[in-house]
């Protein structure tokens, strides 16, 4: 049996009127620096971001999306900070910040398969 290991991750959420301050949750991000495990799962629904009755760009939400996961993915087209440490990577994307893709507090955890337990946080937080 192999051993638990520490995770943190965090929720993203999409805030389609940041003034308003209400939120979908779209995704979620999960760092285990013992499996060295950068990952973020998520998806768009159409249906629910239509009840917001606003005019939010689908399109351009889903390549912001796709830069959070070229960013995990340490990828060149990640940019400056897909280049940085695992742990950084991590700390940057779920930074504070005041637009229209936010993250909730980090939250930890123990696991021994960090992909698995990100399916189930994602299917928890976000299709439920």
């Amino acid at each position: 049996m192999q051993d638990k290991q520490l995770y943190e991750y965090a929720v993203l959420r999409l805030v389609p009127r940041v003034e308003r301050e209400e939120f979908i949750n779209v995704g979620v991000i999960l760092y285990c620096s013992g499996r060295q495990f950068l990952s973020v799962k998520y998806e768009l629904n159409p249906a629910r971001l239509g009840a917001f009755g606003c005019n939010v760009d689908p399109v351009e939400i889903q390549a912001y999306l796709l830069a959070f996961k070229q960013i995990c993915q340490g990828r060149r087209d990640g940019g400056v900070i897909g280049a940085l440490p695992l742990s950084s990577r991590f700390r940057w994307l779920t930074a504070t910040r005041s637009t229209m893709l936010q993250t909730s507090k980090v939250h930890a955890g123990f696991c021994e398969d960090p992909e698995h337990t990100l399916s189930v946080l994602f299917n928890e937080q976000v299709l439920c």
